[in-house]
C-alpha cells in the first residue's frame, strides 16, 4: 500500500493526481447543479486533436483519468528499477510521456466508438429559430434596436437581437404596422447574417388562420346555394 502512496505523491504521478483532484470536483459540481458540463464546449475544440465527438468536458476528464492510471503504474514499475539520479529523472519524463501518450490512444479510440454508433446530431443554428414565436424583451423595437426571448426546439430559451421593418412611405398611412413593445408577441420571419439579428413582426394567435384554414385544407367552410 505504502508503494502506491509513495507513487502516487512522486512525480509524475502528482501532477496527473492534482488534475484528477480538479476533475473530481468539477464532475461533484455537475452533479449538485452548480456547474455546467457543457461549459467549456464553445470555447476549446477537442476536434483538432482527433477527440471530436463528445464534449469538451468528458474527453478531458477521460484523458486526465488515463493518464493518472498510466502514470501511477508507470512510477510504481520505476520505483523497482535500481537506479538512481539522471538516469531516475529521465525514465520519470519517459513516464509522464507514455502516460499521455497512452491517455490520448485510448480516448481516441473511445471517440471514435462514440462516434460509429452514436452519430452526431447536426449543431443547432440560428436558422431554426426563423418562424418561430417570441417575446419582447425590451422596451420597443425599430429598424435599429430591439430584444426578444424565444424558445428552442428542445424547450431551452435565448434571448436573440431583433429588428422591426419600418413602412415606407406613403403606404406607411395605410399600413402602420404595429409597434412591438415590452412583453408583446412577435413572429421571426428572417435572419440577416450580416446583422446577426432576426426581422420581427407582430404576432397575434387569434388572426393565425392554422393548418386546417390555409388553401387546401378541411377546415374551409363548404358554399351553400341559397
Amino acid at each position: 500500500m505504502n508503494e502506491f502512496v509513495d507513487a502516487a505523491l512522486a512525480f509524475p504521478t502528482i501532477i496527473f493526481g492534482a488534475a484528477l483532484v480538479v476533475v473530481v470536483c468539477f464532475w461533484l459540481l455537475v452533479l449538485a447543479g452548480a456547474a455546467d458540463q457543457h461549459s467549456f464546449d464553445s470555447d476549446l475544440d477537442s476536434g483538432t486533436v482527433g477527440l471530436g465527438g463528445v464534449p469538451v468536458t468528458v474527453s478531458v476528464s477521460l484523458l486526465v483519468v488515463v493518464a493518472w492510471f498510466g502514470s501511477l503504474s508507470g512510477t510504481v514499475l520505476l520505483h523497482q528499477v535500481p537506479v538512481g539520479g539522471a538516469t531516475r529523472a529521465v525514465l520519470a519524463v519517459a513516464v509522464l510521456a507514455g502516460s499521455l501518450f497512452l491517455a490520448w490512444g485510448t480516448v481516441r479510440l473511445l471517440t471514435h466508438l462514440f462516434r460509429r454508433y452514436f452519430p452526431a446530431e447536426p449543431p443547432p443554428s440560428r436558422e431554426d429559430f426563423v418562424g418561430r414565436v417570441c417575446t419582447i424583451r425590451t422596451g420597443s423595437v425599430s429598424a435599429g434596436f430591439g430584444q426578444a426571448e424565444v424558445a428552442a426546439a428542445d424547450g431551452s430559451t435565448a434571448i436573440v437581437q431583433v429588428r422591426q421593418a419600418p413602412r415606407a412611405a406613403p403606404l406607411a398611412e395605410l399600413h402602420a404596422e404595429e409597434p412591438l413593445a415590452f412583453g408583446s408577441t412577435g413572429l421571426l420571419y428572417a435572419y440577416d447574417e450580416e446583422g446577426e439579428f432576426f426581422w420581427v413582426s407582430p404576432y397575434d394567435a387569434a388572426l393565425d388562420p392554422g393548418p386546417a384554414a390555409k388553401p387546401g385544407g378541411q377546415g374551409l367552410p363548404e358554399a351553400t346555394n341559397g
